[in-house]
């Protein structure tokens, strides 16, 4: 590991391994992003729509009690998506409409799009608040001219990913069975986040050993 120049007053920071980020990374995008979609599924291919409901509210419940259990702090993140997941499980299965629990998220994701888009330009755009949650990098790492011209850049990237995923899913949604929307849309989401993702990690792992050599 390479340590870093630090102010005066702040200690030298030794920047983690590549893989050690991905550690810290990979887990929590499992339980907010696959994990969710896949016990969903689950629930609808052995009991159908109500028990795929239920099986994903339990999901996020449950999730929310083991840290409990475990002493843990329930993240913020954690709470909302408890009401959400609420709110979406009281409507879709008071008019049996699967569109109704689908919708919220789909427009969630043009939401994240437009967020994404309208904060490139800022001192702290969305990607950079994404990367603070999901990679334990110090403020005098992520303050450096490099990195913020990469978090812009990152905004943009994800904002179009974010905005074409919108889009095939609200199509998808609307026009197939939900079913065929779940294993189309995961597939199809699936080969462009990761898409966008590999490019997100080349570009920050290049970032990185631009930080270690110094500039």
């Amino acid at each position: 590991m390479t340590l870093l120049a630090a102010p005066p007053e702040a200690p030298a920071f030794e920047l983690p391994r590549f893989v050690s980020l991905l550690r810290h990374a990979v887990p929590r995008v499992l339980e907010g992003m696959i994990l969710p979609v896949a016990v969903f599924y689950v629930g609808l291919v052995l009991g159908g729509f109500t028990a795929g409901v239920v099986v994903a509210v339990a999901w996020v419940y449950g999730g929310a009690a083991w840290r409990i259990v475990k002493g843990r702090a329930v993240p913020g993140s954690v709470l909302l998506a408890a009401g959400m997941v609420t709110v979406r499980a009281v409507l879709a299965l008071l008019t049996g409409s699967p569109v109704l629990f689908f919708l919220q998220p789909t427009l969630g994701v043009f939401c994240a799009s437009a967020a994404f888009l309208s904060t490139a330009r800022l001192r702290r755009p969305l990607a950079r608040r994404v990367a603070e949650d999901l990679v334990p990098l110090p403020d005098q790492v992520l303050n450096k001219p490099l990195m913020q011209r990469f978090f812009r850049r990152q905004s943009l990237i994800w904002g179009c990913a974010q905005f074409v995923n919108g889009s095939l899913s609200l199509w998808l949604l609307l026009s197939q069975p939900v079913e065929t929307y779940l294993l189309v849309r995961t597939s199809a989401v699936a080969v462009l986040l990761s898409g966008a993702a590999l490019v997100t990690l080349a570009d920050f792992r290049g970032r990185l050993r631009a930080l270690q050599r110094g500039a």
